[in-house]
This record gives structure tokens, sequence and C-alpha cells, in this order.
């Protein structure tokens, strides 16, 4: 015999025999408290006959601290975890199953039917239900000692509140701390694969849009202060009114980028390192929000977060660092549902709404869509995520949750006299159990419609307006308006907010719209409706192939990587065709559960994949690319929950060895997926290897081509350059970038000028192909020419500080000093972050006659780009002439410190010589020629050197090698002609000097001096007429010839004195 527990109060609580509820007087039922009711002795229990087994539980058990109500069958084991072994403890789920198997399913049937619920005002926790047929004592079954049966007949049932422990609860705590250790090891995992994918791109460098938002961008770079420009400029630090600007308002980013600099500095590892740690949480995040929000199975968030970790589409918004801003905006986006979610009621409100019972959460939605919104605009997208889910999914709770708990009644229902209908066993038709739908009271948390019979298809009967309809039309639903009165008053607020954060997003634009051109959007520039319209709907399958399969990946998808479609009979229509008949299934599957919609992993996918996409869509602005992955990060979430609940939901379908093949392929993606990410990462670590697997990928590409030339064109690899110049235009003949950049390469100076024309033709407003055209016509000495083009250029690129520098050097060689300095401080105006305009302005002063202004120039140039050694040798240089050494000195070992250049060294080499400094100069100038042993001012310098030094031999040797290679090199004659003279070879030496210069009639003279010294007097004479001849009026010649005629005289008079 086992014994049964005995009732509280005297008096048992349970269903009589008809199945009706038995009354129970008001404060007869006892508190419910957390020890477990008192029980007989296990032992005590015998085991039913051969073939009775205990059932397992299929789906998730409560929790263990949770009250419930107890099974005790007669002949039965207690409800134990599916081994029979009467011990009476639960079952432990598998949380990382795909599904349950159809044994299970029939178990889960056969448990749910028999769930009762238990009245409201007595319901303090989660209870677990369970009824047992009572056998009469003939039976074999249990037999309750002392009391009797307590209901009469063999079919009554008798329900026993109890611990939700049960006879495992000693078990519990362990149980726990296996979950926390499930969840933390889940999340190891998680991170682990995020990093192991991803570490590879911490060797990469700032590429491609990295050095347009951090390297050049005037917010960000360092030196410049924090301002408030942060705030009214573009992601890439341009006026949000300006006409230029891309209108990308995205502050919070660029504060992270700040932020970066001001820990790290420029370098480029801690902000890759950063993205990936912004990457992990995310995954960490979704596979909270799909464990809590979509799947309720641990294991099932589990494989989506991998899947979303390490699927290489993800690769250009992780490895690019400007890629920050998709992955920032998608970690607020998650907080935000989550936030919104955490703010409703999510306990079962029936057919009503929930109401909102913490409005700080719901705050704090609000704040963090924001902040989403001002990491990316993407981020606003969450606002209509959180209403579409409040309106199709939490509007509704099933009257059976997915974890054995019953739903309390709402409040607003009215209690029922019809009896629960719960039978004495689970009805069954052939062999199969059937179940049986709650009713009245007991069944509170039901849909006013019929309940919707499980098919693994998609409902189709009734049609999914017909269902909206029948709900808003029924009995119980009259006072509609009444019913969903919390969700408007959260809707109309939501909505409100986000019109005010739309208008103040559009007075930061100025009211105006980017300006993009053809070769960012083609279809845009369609003029045939039609055309837009089919290339529109094939790029969304296109972004959808590129989420399934992601084999083609390219950094760039403009001008050319896909053609319009432009006809209905292009084949790729299908594509367009198919996902739109699988995103209506889709929501025709949501919306014909309208208010009864059990299941939300097909709502969340696709809420979560459409949503985000849509400011890319080119559905209401146009936008300035073509395909951009980085953009799809976070619909990629929504692709990750469709993909897995198909898996799963395939998985139940099949048999135990198709289920195998199906974890196995999955398994085996995982692994494809990783290792192309770890490919990718490689593309992305430097800028050659990015454009050249952009030509390597899509050759076809006109953009990828005149990116790789760039770069280079920036190697000194001109040829190669020229090519790619080429073949990007062969493939868009109109892009006049390219024209202009091959115009700089082109020696030809009457094709760089054609160039630079075609250039014009095509975009007269392009600011630098008329900066170069100006350029060319100033070398061709048609100055006013250019000076009306270098103008041009400044209207039309007033950024572009290089113009003013140009336009202000050649107004200076005109000398009109006005006008150029009034150029300049324009240009330090619209430019006051160019260092290089704050250094030419500091030239332009010293060469006027302003040392002392210059000086604020150049430092303010250092202060701009600390690395600018320019400005640093030109203060170095500054302060030699005013006389000021020392600083000069230090200003040029700081330069050196930034670049070890010749062309520092040189100054400083200079300074010492001058000094008497010639151990250090001479120091300084052989390191000089080691770096650029072909520099002759250097060699000739280190020559000066020896020569000054003694080391006339050496110097000697330097010099003629010099002049061997260039025999027009004067300051090698002069230099012979010292080294000469300090040896005392004085006919060398002014022989060198005579060569150095043949009308030098200085050195012409001495030449005769020397012969006159010696007695030559008629090579003295010689070298005196061809000095005179040079200098007719000069005295000394004059005087030095009138010496040699009376030398001449004196020796004729005694050569006759001796003759005679």
């Amino acid at each position: 015999m086992c014994s049964s527990p005995a009732p509280f109060g005297g008096e048992q609580w349970g269903l009589g025999h008809e199945g009706e509820h038995s009354r129970v007087p008001r404060g007869a039922l006892p508190r419910l408290s957390r020890t477990a009711a008192p029980r007989e002795p296990r032992s005590t229990c015998r085991r039913g006959g051969r073939g009775q087994r205990a059932r397992g539980c299929a789906g998730n058990q409560p929790s263990s601290r949770d009250w419930g109500v107890e099974e005790r069958a007669s002949g039965h084991a207690q409800w134990g975890g599916g081994g029979g072994d009467g011990r009476g403890r639960r079952g432990d789920c598998c949380l990382f199953a795909a599904g349950p198997t159809r044994r299970h399913r029939r178990r889960r049937s056969a448990w749910r039917s028999r769930q009762v619920q238990l009245p409201q005002h007595h319901v303090g926790a989660p209870l677990r239900v369970a009824a047992a047929r009572r056998r009469g004592p003939g039976s074999g079954g249990c037999q309750t000692p002392g009391r009797g049966q307590g209901s009469s007949g063999g079919g009554g049932a008798m329900v026993v509140i109890t611990s939700a422990r049960g006879g495992g609860g000693d078990r519990a705590p362990s149980r726990r701390r296996g979950c926390g250790l499930a969840r933390a090891g889940a999340a190891a995992l998680l991170a682990g694969a995020s990093c192991l994918c991803y570490c590879r791109s911490l060797q990469g460098e700032f590429v491609h849009d990295d050095v347009w938002a951090i390297v050049n961008n005037p917010d960000v770079r360092p030196g410049a202060p924090l301002r408030w420009g942060i705030f009214t400029n573009d992601f890439w630090g341009k006026g949000m009114a300006e006409n230029t600007s891309h209108k990308s308002y995205r502050p919070l980013c660029v504060l992270t980028f700040k932020l970066n600099i001001f820990l790290t500095g420029m370098n480029p590892f801690y902000f890759h390192a950063v993205n990936i740690i912004l990457h992990c949480l995310v995954t960490l995040v979704l596979m909270y929000t799909c464990d809590k929000t979509v799947f309720k199975n641990r294991g099932l968030a589990f494989v989506t977060a991998l899947l979303f970790a390490v699927h290489p589409i993800h690769t250009e918004a992780v490895a690019g660092i400007v890629g920050r801003a998709d992955v920032l905006a998608c970690l607020l986006f998650l907080l935000a549902f989550l936030s919104y979610n955490r703010s409703l009621d999510q306990g079962c409100v029936g057919e009503n709404f929930p109401s909102t019972v913490s409005p700080f959460f719901l705050l704090l939605s609000l704040f963090l869509g924001t902040c989403a919104m001002l990491v990316k605009e993407t981020g606003i997208t969450v606002f209509g995520v959180c209403l579409v889910y409040d309106l199709f999914s939490l509007s509704h709770k099933q009257d059976k949750s997915s974890n054995g708990a019953l739903c309390p009644r709402s409040p607003q229902q009215p209690r029922s006299d019809q009896s629960s209908s719960l039978p004495g066993h689970p009805h069954r038709e052939n062999g199969k159990h059937q179940r049986f739908p709650h009713k009245g009271a007991w069944g509170g948390c039901h849909s006013p419609l019929p309940p919707e019979p499980k098919s693994s298809g998609f409902p189709v009967s009734p049609p999914a307006v017909w269902s909206m309809m029948r709900y808003l039309t029924a009995s119980s639903n009259r006072n509609f308006l009444l019913t969903m009165r919390p969700f408007f008053k959260r809707a109309i607020l939501v909505l409100s907010y986000v019109l005010v954060i739309l208008y103040f997003r559009l007075w930061i634009m100025g009211g105006s719209m980017p300006l993009f051109s053809e070769q960012d959007n083609p279809a845009s520039f369609s003029p045939y409706i039609l055309t837009r319209f089919l290339t529109y709907s094939y790029l969304l399958a296109f972004n959808v192939w590129l989420l399934l399969a992601p084999v083609t990946l390219c950094y760039d998808w403009q001008v050319g990587s896909i053609p319009l479609v432009e006809t209905i009979w292009d084949m790729r229509n299908l594509a367009t065709i198919l996902l739109a008949v699988v995103m209506a299934l889709l929501s025709l599957h949501c919306l014909a559960a309208f208010k009864r919609l059990e299941h939300k992993e097909v709502l969340v996918g696709l809420l979560f994949l459409v949503f985000p996409f849509i400011p890319a869509s080119n559905l209401f602005f146009r936008v300035g690319f073509v395909v951009a992955e980085r953009v799809l990060y976070m619909p990629s979430m929504g692709y990750c929950i469709l993909f897995v609940h198909g898996l799963s939901k395939l998985c139940t379908w099949l048999n135990r060895c198709g289920a195998t093949s199906l974890i196995a392929s999955t398994v085996l993606l995982l692994l494809l997926f990783s290792w192309k990410t770890v490919k990718q990462n490689e593309i992305w670590l430097s800028r050659e290897s990015l454009f050249r697997s952009g030509v390597q990928t899509l050759p076809h590409n006109a953009k990828v081509h005149y990116n790789y030339a760039n770069f280079l064109k920036d190697q000194g690899r001109n040829k190669e350059a020229i090519y790619h110049y080429r073949t990007a235009l062969k493939l868009y003949p109109r892009h006049a970038s390219a024209l202009n950049n091959l115009g700089t390469l082109t020696r030809d100076t009457a094709e760089a000028k054609m160039y630079y024309q075609r250039a014009l033709q095509l975009h007269p407003q392009h600011n630098r192909a008329l900066f170069n055209l100006g350029n060319l016509l100033k070398s061709q000495e048609k100055k006013e020419e250019a000076i009306t083009l270098l103008k041009d250029s400044i209207k039309y690129g007033p950024e572009f500080a290089d113009a003013y520098s140009s336009l202000a050097s050649l107004l200076a060689e005109q000398e009109r000093f006005k006008e150029a300095e009034e150029t300049y401080q324009a240009g330090i105006k619209n430019c006051p972050d160019s260092s290089d305009l704050h250094n030419n302005y500091g030239v332009f002063l010293v060469d006027t006659g302003f040392p002392k202004k210059a000086v604020a120039h150049y430092q303010q140039a250092i202060k701009l780009s600390p690395s600018h050694h320019v400005a640093m040798v030109n203060l170095g240089r500054l302060y030699r002439s005013l006389g000021e050494n020392s600083m000069a000195e230090e200003w040029y070992k700081r330069a050196l410190q930034v670049a070890h250049k010749a062309e520092i060294l040189s100054p400083l080499g200079a300074l010492y010589y001058n000094t008497g400094r010639y151990e250090e100069a001479l120091q300084i100038y052989q390191e000089a020629a080691a770096l650029q042993p072909s520099q002759r001012d250097l060699r000739l310098a280190l020559a000066q050197v020896l020569a000054v030094m003694g080391q006339t031999k050496e110097a000697e040797k330097m010099t003629n090698h010099i002049v061997s290679e260039e025999t027009g090199c004067l300051e090698c004659y002069r230099l012979l002609s010292a080294i000469y003279s300090k040896q005392e070879n004085h006919d060398k030496s002014y022989k060198a000097a005579v060569q150095l210069n043949p009308d030098q009639a200085q050195a012409w003279m001495n030449m005769g001096g020397i012969q006159h010294i010696k007695g030559n007097y008629v090579s003295a004479r010689a070298y005196y007429e061809r000095a005179l001849q040079l200098v007719p009026d000069s005295k000394l010649l004059k005087e030095n010839l009138a010496k040699l005629d009376r030398l001449e005289k004196r020796l004729q008079e005694v050569r006759e004195k001796d003759q005679t």
C-alpha cells in the first residue's frame, strides 16, 4: 500500500467523480509554505504491474522553488525522469535538443491535456498540475489510510498541493548550479568562437573608409580637441548642412573613436580589439534574447547565437573599424528590445493587452533606441520592432506555457461555473492520446478564437484577414478600444517620440538629402520606373542570398557589380518572386495566428530581418550604395532565428538517422562559415590585400580597379596604376576621378591636359580636376587662367586646403602679397585643421619679413599634426636665422624622432658645421649619406667637412668622384679650389676655379698673380688680359698689369746689361 499525503485542514482539494471542481470554503485552503507536503516513506509504495512505466516529462520543468500539484497514481511510479525507477524525481529536459521526438510529443500531449488551473486568489507562484485516475481498492492501486477515498468513484482524480521539488528536492540546488554552469559554458563558447574567428584582424591597419573616418577626420584625429562639432558634423567630419555631406549622423560612434585615441593613441590594434569585444557582446545578448523571448530553449538560442557569431557576412562590420557603427547599434538595438519587454506585464492577461508595469524600463528602451540611432541610423527601427512585437505577441499568453507552468485567470475574466474538462484518463483514439482544451474558470488564459490545430505547415484556414476580423468582432471583445488601451498608450508614446527624433534628424541635416552620383547607385538614376522597381526588388533577393550562401563577398558592390534588371523577362526576377512568396507565407503565418500566437520564432525572425533593412532598401530615400555587407549585420539576426527554427522543425519531422544527419550538416556548415570568416579577415588586414581581393572577386567592378590603382599610385607603382585606371575607364567611361588621377600619372603634359578636360566635361565641379589643370597651366606660365581655375576649385571644394596653398603661392610669385595673405587666411578659416596650410602660411610670412608671426603658425601645424616633421624643420631653420641655435637644434632633433630622414639630418649637420662642431657634423652627414648615397649635396657637404677637418685627400677624392658623375657641378670646382689652396697647390686651385666659372674674373686674375709671383710673366699677362676683358674697369688688374710692365722692363734692362 502506498500512502497518500494527508489533506490540509482535514479536507482534500481535488476533483469529483464527474470532473466538477469541489468547492473549498474561503480560508479553508492553507497558506503555501516553502516546505514540501508531508508524505509517507517511499519504501512503502508498491510498483505497478507489468508494462506500467513512469511517464517522462517532455517539456521544460518549473523552477525547483515553485509550488505545484503532483500526481500519484495507483500502480504507477511518480512522475519521473523517464527511467521509471519509482523514486519520484522529475525528468530533466535536454537544454540543447532540437525538438521533442514523436514519443515525447505524445507524452507532452497527454500531460498538457490534464493540466488544470487554481483560482486566482490561491496562486502565489507558478504551479505544476498533474491528475491521476484513482483506482479502487481491488485494482491494486494506492489506498489512503485513515481518510478513505476522498472522492467517490474510481474515475475520480485527486490533486494534492505539494512542493514542486517533489521527491527530488534534495537535488534542486545542484540542478540550479548546473544551469548556471551551462549558461557560463555557452557564453564562453560563443565568446571563444567570436574571438577565434576575428583575432586575425587585430593585426590589421586602417583601411578603406577607416582612413577618412578616423585618420583624416578632423573631429577624431590626434590633437583635435573635443568640441561640439562632433554633434553638428557627419561621420566623416563635414558639416551636416553642407551639400557635400553624406548626412550620416553618428556622433556616439565618433565619440568611441575619440575615446579610443585618448586611451591608446592611433594604434589600430586597440580599435580592432574594441570591435571584437562589441561583437562578442552582441552575440551573448542575442543568445539571451532568443532564450527569453523567442525559443524559450537554451539549446536553440545557443545555436542561433553561434551561427550569428561565425557568419562571414559580418566580416566587414567587425574587421573594418568603421563597421563599429553597425555592431554597436546592434547591441543597443537588442538592449532596447529587451528593456521594452521588461517594461510590460509578462503574466498571462487573457484577452487583454499587457499593461506597463515598469515605466522606467519603457523610458530606458526609448533612451537606448535613441542611442542606437545616434550610433547608426538603422537603430531607430527598434521602435517599430517593439510595437509590432507588442501587438502580435505580447498581447497573447497561451493557456499553457512551454515549461509546464499554468497561467492565472485574468482578473477581468468572469468566473464560470462550467466544469473543467478533466477526464479520468487520457482519451485515446487508435491508441493515441487526444488533447482536450480547457474551458470555463479553469481555462482563464485562452483566446476567444477556437484553438488552432497543431500543424507543421503554415495555417491557411481561416485566412489571415478573416482571423483578425473574427478576433476584432468576437463577443468577448466588443469593447475593443478598452481592451487595447494599454497598447494604445504605449504606441502613442513611442510614435510621438519617434516623430520628435525624426524631426531633429531632418533639422540637423539642414532639410536636405545627401547627393550621390550615378556610380554610387546606378538604379536610382534610371529614368524608367520599371527598371528601378525590378532592380530594387532583385537587390532584396540578392541580400538574402548573401545571408544564405556568403560565398562571393566584396568590400564594394558599386559601378557595374550587379547589372540593372531592365525587363520582366530577366531570369533574375525568379529569385525576386521566390523571395516574395516565402515572405508572404511567413507573414500570413503571423497574421493568421493573430492573438493566438503560441510560437514567436517566425514573428521575431521576420521583425529582426525586415525592419533593420528598411533604411537600406531604397524604399523611402536613395542610398549611396548598391549592396553593402555591413548593413546586413542587424538583419542577419532575423535570418539566424528563422534558420535555426527551420532546422528545429525539420529535426522533429525526421527519424533518428535523419536528425543525426541534419545535426552533422549543421555542424559542418558552422565550420565552413568559420573558415570563410577567418579567410575574409586576412583580406581586411591591409589596403593592398583588400583592394587586390576586390579586383580578383569582382573584375567587372570599375570601383575596385579605381581603388587598387589609387593604392598602386601611392606606392609609386605608376605603370600598374595606369593599367588599372584604364581598366576602370573601360568598364565605366564616365568615371571622372579615374580620368583625373590618370592625368596626374601621365608625363606628357598635353595628354594630361586632355584627361583633366575630359574629367571636367563629365563633372564640371570636380574640384581636384580644376586644381590639377590649374597647376598645369601655372607651370606653362598661363598664370591668369591658372588663377581662375584654382579659384573655381576653392569654390566647389571650400575645404580643399591644397587649392588655397597653390593659389596663394601663385599670387605671391606675382608679388600680389595682399591677395596671397587673404587667400591663406580664408583657407585657415575654412580649413582650420589643415596643418599643411599653417606650415605654408608660415613660409610665406618668413619670406615677407614676418618671422615672429610665422612661429605661431609653425607651432599650430605641429599641434594639429604632431608628426609634421616639415613644420619642425622649418621652425628649426627659423630659430637658426634668429640666432637661437639651441632652439633650432631642439626642433631638428624632435623632427628626427618623428622621421629619421636625410632631409632632416642635413640642416642639423649644417648647424653643427657653422657653429664649429665638426665632429658632430661629420657624424650627421655620414648618416645622411648612408640613407641617400645618391644625393649629391649630402656627399659634397661631407667632403667639405672633411676638408675643413684637414682630411684633404679624402675630400679631394670624394669631390673628384662627384665631378666625374656630374661635370657641371660648380660647387664641386669651388670646393676643389679650396682644397688645392689648402694644399698650397695654387695653380690647381685656380684652374679648378676657372673650370668652375670661365667668366669669373677673380679666378683669372688670381691665376695671373700666381704666374706673376713665379716669374712667368707671359702667362701672367695672358691671365690678366683675360680678366681685364671681363672687368675692363678693374683698377687692381690695371695696377697688376702696370707692375708686370715694370718688371718686364727691368728684366729687359738687366738682360741688355748682361749682353754688353
